[in-house]
């Protein structure tokens, strides 16, 4: 069984991809945040696919993980496959101490390097095209060689962009990051873009925008966004601005720049 977060589309494709090569089952873990109880088939692996938010899991994952419980794990092989635009500092060393609370082992971890989505900061912005499409080209050549890994079920492997300073960034920015930019308050829509589709609300994963066809989104201020910015990178008119942060910045989904729009839609 393969568990994935994907908030633009960079994770779910390789995902997709791990879960076509092993025939392994695929669950989206905002449609299963409320079951805790997952039982394992014999010999089974367990795969975690998730983005890097602030050189951290992000915190959807890690509480998904808290409340996990694997019936039938008989130390099964398990491993981590984690997209980032740049570096993942002490991503990973989080992910295991909390699979370990769960009494799981991390058998092996790999990170895919994919174009940048996150935008909430004034020095950060999307990749040009020339960069997003060698980004992508190769990740699929680094995916095909961690699915074999992966399917021969290689363990103490860590493929890791780790980067400089991995400990301040993900223990101190990373702790800042949580406590004072993941919020859905600096959201805004522009009344005279917006065209009411209800895209924003419809691939929000956690449900934090009042919304649909006919209606302007509302957050709702629940405390559940993560700011992954879904609403912001789906927007068809550029309608949502988080504060004045992404003034003058571009937008991404994985498979933005294909005439197929139904990759706008679908970003499980």
């Amino acid at each position: 069984m393969i568990f994935y977060f994907s908030a633009t589309g960079n994770t779910r494709w390789a995902a997709k991809q791990i879960a076509e090569a092993t025939g392994d089952d695929l669950f989206y873990i905002p449609d299963i945040i409320d079951k805790h109880e997952f039982t394992l088939k014999e010999g089974e692996s367990i795969g975690y696919c998730f983005p890097v938010h602030g050189w951290r899991p992000p915190i959807i994952v890690r509480e998904f993980i808290k409340k996990l419980h694997i019936s039938g794990y008989n130390n099964n092989y398990c491993y981590a496959v984690c997209t980032a635009g740049d570096t993942i500092g002490e991503t990973i060393d989080i992910f295991r101490s909390d699979l370990a609370k769960a009494g799981i082992t991390l058998n092996s971890s790999f990170t895919l390097i994919m174009p940048e989505s996150y935008v909430g900061m004034p020095f950060m912005d999307v990749d040009t095209p020339e960069k997003e499409k060698q980004k992508i080209d190769d990740a699929g050549n680094k995916l095909t060689e961690y699915i074999r890994l992966i399917k021969s079920r290689q363990s103490g492997i860590q493929e890791l962009v780790i980067g400089r300073w991995p400990r301040i960034n993900s223990r101190f920015i990373g702790h800042m990051f949580l406590k004072y930019t993941v919020k859905d308050t600096p959201f805004k829509v522009d009344n005279d873009k917006c065209i009411k589709c209800g895209r924003c609300a419809k691939v929000c994963p956690v449900h934090d925008i009042k919304g649909g066809v006919g209606m302007e989104p509302e957050w709702l201020h629940n405390g559940k966004c993560l700011t992954c910015f879904a609403c912001y990178h789906h927007c068809p008119t550029k309608a949502i601005a988080f504060g004045s942060r992404t003034r003058n910045k571009g937008q991404y989904w994985f498979g933005h720049n294909k005439k197929d729009d139904k990759n706008k839609q679908n970003t499980k």
